[in-house]
């Protein structure tokens, strides 16, 4: 670009994984442009991932739900219209498309914005509406590095960094949900039993197992978290358990969920996005993998954070769907050597 761009626009909506994923590029763009107002277009579910980041000027809700009813609803083509002519009123200087979807390359075409980057790869002729699209390569097959790469296209570098915003409240509210729950501030690890895709699940008897190692070896109370509709697989845990699980399942929102996160000793996690959110505040933590392939989405230069089957063997493949990867072959001993190494 011959110009420093004043406004810059990141779009990546979804999901929680996603989202974190990209953070690196937030961070670059505020390095290689720190005076710029940089604004993030976001799905309204996962915007507490970015309110408050110091590094953004404006979130921007995308809620992809109503919008997509547009056709057949009056008031979501308003809302829709609205939207864009938002867009369009903040004048970017730059937009850069993580999404690689029709929906978010046309918004970001539909903005008047003359530079637009995105990625080759993505889906619903999404390419044409960008002015420069970005090849996946065997040198950013970890989406992390795929994603740097886009920005690297447009002029943005910097050293990889996870920045996530802090809340002061929900630090403060979860003293207050700890010591209900009778668990030390200090002394807790905390299991991640869910996931968007049922076929990720680690059974849970396997996590009761990880539960009672984890108490006994280290002292640490246990916490199950995860969304209202994961609440039973925190209760199957709870239940398949010797020591007492605390299921905090559907108790907390997503500022509530990074703190407990940061504040913990130990994650146990399936590859989901809190578990991701755990890999970005570098706490100590084994994410389990099945059929979801590590050298693209694994915690990111966090090796000793993976459990997996053939770990870097598996090409560039999103996902590999043969028996061998099934998430059932990662054993409890796998999963404790892995969280004891970085425990002791």
């Amino acid at each position: 670009m011959t110009k420093k761009p004043q406004k810059i626009l990141i779009i990546k909506p979804s999901a929680m994984g996603d989202i974190v994923h990209s953070l690196p590029v937030l961070s670059a763009v505020h390095k290689t442009y720190p005076d710029a107002e940089i604004s993030w277009l976001v799905r309204t579910d996962f915007a507490a991932l970015l309110e408050g980041h110091p590094y953004l000027s404006e979130v921007i809700l995308f809620d992809r739900k109503y919008l997509g009813t547009a056709w057949k609803n009056p008031k979501a083509f308003g809302a829709l219209l609205s939207l864009i002519m938002g867009l369009r009123k903040e004048k970017f200087d730059l937009i850069i498309d993580l999404q690689g979807l029709f929906r978010t390359a046309s918004l970001s075409w539909l903005s008047g914005c003359k530079a637009r980057f995105g990625p080759r790869s993505g889906r619903e002729f999404s390419h044409i509406f960008y002015n420069k699209t970005i090849k996946q390569d065997q040198d950013s097959i970890h989406v992390v590095d795929y994603y740097l790469k886009i920005a690297a296209a447009a002029g943005i570098a910097g050293e990889v960094e996870f920045v996530l915003p802090r809340n002061t409240e929900a630090d403060e509210s979860l003293k207050s949900v700890l010591a209900d729950s009778g668990v030390s501030e200090k002394g807790y690890a905390v299991l991640i039993a869910g996931s968007a895709h049922a076929d990720k699940y680690w059974p849970t008897e396997r996590f009761a197992a990880i539960a009672d190692k984890v108490a006994e070896r280290f002292g640490l109370s246990v916490i199950a978290v995860g969304t209202a509709g994961e609440r039973l697989l925190g209760e199957e845990i709870k239940d398949k358990a010797k020591v007492e699980v605390k299921n905090l399942s559907g108790r907390t929102g997503v500022p509530m969920l990074i703190s407990i996160l940061r504040g913990a000793r130990l994650v146990i996690s399936n590859d989901t996005g809190p578990g991701h959110i755990a890999a970005a505040l570098k706490v100590p933590l084994v994410m389990i993998f099945g059929r979801s392939n590590p050298a693209r989405v694994a915690p990111y230069h966090l090796p000793q954070c993976i459990a997996a089957v053939e770990t870097d063997s598996r090409g560039d493949s999103i996902n590999n769907f043969e028996d061998k990867y099934d998430i059932r072959h990662i054993t409890v001993d796998e999963v404790f050597d892995k969280a004891c190494a970085q425990l002791q």
